[in-house]
């Protein structure tokens, strides 16, 4: 039997809101419990970690919270009602340790033998329950849920438990693999981050390995103005390494240019087309190859370096591996490096915490923090001949592709588990409980 039916929420589960309590309330990890508020649920659904407390006191045992449990949110952080509704599931925090959740949470536990908890958890993703929610919400300045009308919210699902367990594990096969990917790309950019200050710190000797730290071979070193570099390295300002003139930014900005801009053309790139390492074009602006004819002096071509000087801070960077021309806005640097010199190493170096903590001295405060083309020009920055420059941005770079990678698979990944929570949630899509799980595979 597969039969779905519209049940009410309050026909599936019960319902508890969290605890009332005071910022006097709080208190460290050492001390406290794990504490979770309005800030642990991710739009839509999911845990998001920052936003945990801590909080001293005992709690009764309904109080108390579970790895797996399920909650939601009851308030939002605004009234656009992006967070009521979203649910998370409680991870875990140790053994013999409980979590409690806030008043502006609520706990949803299913009744055995009718609801599954992972399909409930599952199904309070999808949209139509969150719409629900939000309908029965008011207020001024955030939206509150008026809890007594959650019984009457209801869903369509299988009738059957095996159904229900079954799409769950389909489900939770796939979450599995989203989770094993997130945590391996932070694996990799701690590893990167490692990795650049060995690099931009130490650098590469003759034989291809690291240089040893200062602290245990100091003859290997030399102080400078901008702190401790190899011995071989130089170190010098922007303008009088590449040229003043090819450090550029575009003119983009003004009423006058911004109304040529056009659907088809050349493309004009913005600050958020640059990541640290990685272009990814996302705007989709464009002028007439006259008007970009115009426009040479920012004119942009393969193996220019690109820097965003508005930021928070400012100074992602990447280098332009494109082979079709663009020219940049007025927030745009464009560097066009000479061959005697490594785009990726400078490229990388800007985006190190070295180069961050070189641009941030330099850049002007304000509701978005900017660097000054001028004041960027005069940057001094240290660097070594060409072939451990090339060394050095290749390793970086080797890093960089991994992570990029395994980031395209997140999305592809995260695509496709849409696409199934829509088709297996709604019915469109039977599923077999004598069947194995399938869905994480490519």
């Amino acid at each position: 039997m597969n039969e779905w039916r519209d049940f009410q929420l309050g026909a599936v589960a019960s319902f508890k809101k969290g605890i009332n309590y005071t910022s006097s309330d709080y208190s460290d990890e050492d001390t406290g419990r794990p504490f979770i508020t309005i800030k642990c649920f991710v739009k839509g659904g999911g845990y998001e970690p920052e936003g945990l407390k801590f909080i001293r006191g005992g709690f009764s045992k309904e109080d108390q919270l579970s790895e797996g449990d399920i909650l939601f949110s009851v308030t939002d952080l605004t009234r656009a009602g992006d967070i009521v509704g979203s649910p998370l599931r409680v991870p875990f925090y140790g053994n013999d340790t409980y979590a409690v959740a806030s008043m502006d949470c609520m706990r949803a536990e299913p009744f055995n033998g009718i609801c599954d908890k992972g399909f409930l958890y599952q199904r309070m993703m999808l949209s139509d329950i969150r719409r629900q929610m939000v309908a029965y919400s008011a207020g001024s300045t955030v939206l509150h849920l008026d809890t007594k009308q959650i019984p009457r919210i209801s869903a369509r699902m299988p009738a059957e438990l095996k159904i229900q367990q079954k799409i769950a594990s389909i489900l939770q096969t796939i979450d599995q693999t989203i989770e094993k990917t997130e945590a391996l790309i932070e694996k990799y950019q701690h590893i990167k981050a490692g990795l650049m200050h060995d690099l931009f710190t130490r650098g590469i000797g003759a034989d291809g390995k690291l240089r040893q730290p200062r602290e245990q071979a100091p003859e290997l070193y030399q102080e400078t103005s901008i702190g401790w570099i190899p011995k071989e390295w130089k170190f010098d300002s922007l303008k009088n390494i590449f040229g003043a003139k090819n450090i550029v930014n575009g003119p983009f900005g003004s009423d006058l240019l911004t109304s040529e801009l056009k659907k088809e053309g050349i493309p004009v790139l913005y600050c958020q087309d640059i990541k640290p390492g990685v272009f990814t074009r996302v705007s989709n602006s464009n002028v007439t190859p006259f008007k970009a004819a115009q426009l040479a002096f920012c004119n942009v071509r393969k193996n220019d370096i690109l820097l965003a000087k508005v930021g928070s801070p400012p100074c992602d960077s990447c280098v332009y591996e494109e082979e079709s021309s663009a020219v940049v806005t007025q927030d745009v640097i464009r560097i066009r490096p000479s061959s005697e010199y490594g785009v990726e190493f400078f490229s990388s170096w800007f985006n190190s915490d070295y180069g961050r903590q070189a641009i941030k001295k330099i850049s002007i405060e304000g509701t978005r923090e900017r660097v000054s083309l001028g004041e960027f020009k005069e940057l001094t920055v240290p660097f070594p001949d060409i072939a451990e420059q090339i060394e050095i941005g290749r390793r970086i770079s080797q890093a960089q592709k991994f992570i990029a990678e395994e980031k395209r698979n997140l999305i592809k990944l995260k695509q496709k588990k849409s696409s199934l929570m829509h088709d297996l949630l709604t019915g469109k899509v039977q599923v077999n409980v004598n069947e194995p799980n399938t869905a994480a595979k490519a």
